[in-house]
């Protein structure tokens, strides 16, 4: 494995809520084998952003993309999850990390979100 991918989402108290973003990997490992995926979260959920790429690496890992698993680019994906990123470069000068948008912001999930909210399915 030369390429992980880690889906990042804030975390949270209740143990349920990191279902969706745990079945969206799952969803990912069924259609790409071949691909590492991994979860992180911000805070209040385990497994932490370096814990997560720390396991990518041990795979074999050389090169790591981050998906900000939020509807809109608020404060944590412009300032905290870019400074979690230039740490673990530092940290891993060898790789390469690169930072996605936030997830909400692509045009695919904005299509389905509305085709969904309209009652519509998108196969």
């Amino acid at each position: 494995m030369s390429h992980g991918i880690v889906l990042f989402a804030h975390g949270s108290r209740d143990a349920a809520w990191h279902a969706p973003i745990e079945a969206v990997a799952a969803r990912m490992r069924a259609l790409a084998p071949g691909v590492r995926v991994a979860c992180a979260y911000l805070e209040l959920t385990e497994p932490d952003l370096a814990t997560a790429v720390q396991a990518l690496l041990a795979d074999g890992g050389r090169a790591v993309t981050v998906w900000p698993m939020f509807l809109g680019a608020g404060r944590h994906a412009r300032e905290d999850l870019p400074r979690l990123l230039d740490t673990l470069r530092t940290c891993h000068p060898g790789i390469t990390f690169t930072l996605q948008p936030a997830i909400g912001e692509h045009p695919d999930v904005l299509d389905t979100m509305a085709r969904t909210a309209l009652g519509e399915t998108r196969r």
